[in-house]
């Protein structure tokens, strides 16, 4: 068994604006781990709310023992071993479980959708996230990007959303889900504006407020004729219990949680909690999109439009249809490296 791994910046296609930052690229660092001449690819995609950063990342990488996770009998072993290195870390641990996951999926031969048993008759709709802009071109190039696209992302800053709505609204009648990166301060302001919006089709509201501030995200909730979704305010299935009565939904990342079986157990309590569930992404590459599409059968929402807003991705393997992601069908995660990087 060999270790790869090697930083890469994916640069954006138009300048990605949210609530508090405007960027043209996401850091990330992919890793490769290769036994018998298969290879099993990982990605830790690092925006900069999160707190790991390219050399967090390579440093966690480099407390791996080699032998270690070679001689852990089994994929479970080994995820187990990675969890034990160090505590957080969740962006490395996610490339890492991922790596393993796409490595042994190549190994039986099968996409790890088909080794859980999914169905792809149970695809939900996908989402195409729009950043903020005052750039009529680039959001009609957007708006030409999304055309298959059954449901638009908008975001938002702190102010009223309906005049970018309505100007949305002169171009397209779809389905939008409003995505604040807590944005917003006054919740008396907050109820007004989504009332306002549930005339004009949108569907949900994702992460109004800070996400220390869920006194305000429940009162919010509760009152509120959207469902209000958590982002940033949930990681891990921990915080379940902490934010069950702050929203009516959750958006799950592999590089918030730490990985695949994470997530899968995060989706399995969050559904018995009665929570929608939202598949997302941080602005990844088909690397670490392909991996999260395999849990798409089991979600409500796939939000999952990361490779389709840069324009240097070095893998490929997510395909988009008719306003949905399809699993991927090759062994293990379905992403194929495309491009060497060798810095």
């Amino acid at each position: 068994m060999q270790i790869f791994y090697w930083p890469y910046s994916l640069q954006f296609k138009h300048p990605f604006a949210i609530s508090s930052v405007t960027r043209t690229d996401t850091k990330v660092v992919y890793i490769e781990i290769k036994e018998n001449e298969i290879s099993g690819y990982g990605e830790a995609a690092l925006p900069p709310y999160l707190k790991e950063t390219q050399e967090s990342v390579i440093n966690f990488f480099k407390k791996i023992n080699i032998n270690d996770l070679k001689n852990s009998d089994g994929l479970q072993a080994k995820i187990n071993y990675i969890d034990i290195l160090e505590g957080g870390n969740y962006a490395a641990k996610a490339a890492l479980e991922m790596a393993l996951h796409d490595l042994y999926g190549k190994q039986l031969n099968k996409p790890l959708h088909k080794l859980w048993n999914l169905s792809k008759r149970k695809l939900p709709p996908a989402l195409f996230t729009i950043g903020i802009t005052n750039n009529n071109k680039e959001l009609e190039e957007k708006l030409e990007t999304s055309k298959d696209f059954e449901i638009l992302k908008l975001k938002v800053g702190n102010t009223s959303p309906l005049e970018q709505i309505k100007k949305l609204r002169k171009l397209t009648g779809k389905k939008i889900c409003l995505d604040v990166n807590q944005g917003w301060y006054d919740k008396n302001l907050a109820l007004e504006w989504i009332k306002a919006m549930a005339d004009e089709g949108v569907i949900f509201v994702e992460q109004p407020f800070s996400k220390e501030n869920l006194s305000e995200m429940a009162w919010l909730s509760e009152k509120s004729p959207l469902p209000v979704v958590a982002d940033e305010s949930f990681q891990n299935v921990e915080d379940l219990n902490k934010i069950k009565n702050c929203c009516k939904g959750i958006n799950v990342k592999l590089m918030k949680c730490g990985g695949l079986d994470k997530a899968r157990l995060i989706i399995e309590k969050a559904k018995q909690k009665n929570l929608m569930v939202v598949m997302g992404c941080m602005s990844e590459s088909s690397c670490g999109v392909a991996a999260a599409a395999q849990l798409t059968p089991l979600v409500d929402y796939a939000d999952l439009d990361g490779p389709l807003l840069i324009n240097n991705d070095p893998f490929q393997g997510v395909v988009y249809e008719m306003g949905k992601i399809l699993l991927p069908f090759n062994p293990g995660t379905g992403a194929k490296k495309i491009y060497k990087q060798n810095n």
